[in-house]
């Protein structure tokens, strides 16, 4: 935002707060955990939101996605121990805090598998033998080596997006369409930047 030119030293010097005015723009900031940002969009809350794809997937969200911002990259991964069979017959057991997308990619696979939602460390499922596996995202692949590990598949990608709610855009498209050309013009200078 602040190479849109977007003033964000109150963001960056926020202490403990969590909602912040710009004394010089037409812009209110509020610092929300991932999956809280769809709800606030969802209920007219927030115009714009800054949120990961996975998120955005897992909770449904019927926003308007209008940028990739093509940063956070990560990707969503089927992994377990080395002795994990992913083509085994029996029913497995799969860890994850993403259970719809879980589930789609195992329907997709015609597997019958049982999803138990973990909110922590993902990886410590398959380990003590909560589960067979697990489906989570991953940037590197390091703490999933590191605690030895295997990654069997790759799933969807993914990346941080800027949604929209619905209602607000059309109250208000000038400044809606002002704050988001701004940040698809440095979305693409960067783009430039990697490629040249």
């Amino acid at each position: 935002m602040e190479a849109a030119g977007i003033n964000c030293d109150q963001i960056r010097n926020k202490e403990r707060r969590l909602i912040f005015d710009s004394e010089t723009q037409p812009y209110e900031f509020i610092l929300a955990k991932g999956p809280d940002v769809t709800t606030f969009l969802e209920r007219g809350a927030a115009d714009i939101g800054i949120v990961g794809s996975d998120i955005l997937t897992e909770n449904q969200s019927s926003q308007y996605e209008l940028l990739n911002l093509d940063i956070g990259k990560c990707q969503f991964v089927l992994a377990s121990t080395k002795e994990f069979d992913p083509d085994a017959p029996k029913r497995k057991i799969i860890g994850t805090k993403y259970p719809l997308i879980t589930k789609r990619y195992f329907d997709n696979l015609g597997q019958d598998v049982e999803i138990i939602k973990i909110e922590g460390s993902v990886e410590l499922a398959p380990l003590t033998g909560l589960a067979d596996a697990i489906v989570d995202i991953t940037e590197t692949g390091t703490t999933i080596r590191e605690n030895h590990l295997k990654i069997f598949d790759y799933l969807d990608k993914v990346s941080t997006r800027l949604v929209v709610n619905r209602m607000s855009l059309k109250q208000h498209p000038e400044a809606i369409f002002d704050f988001v050309d701004r940040i698809k013009k440095v979305v693409n200078e960067r783009k430039e930047e990697e490629v040249g």
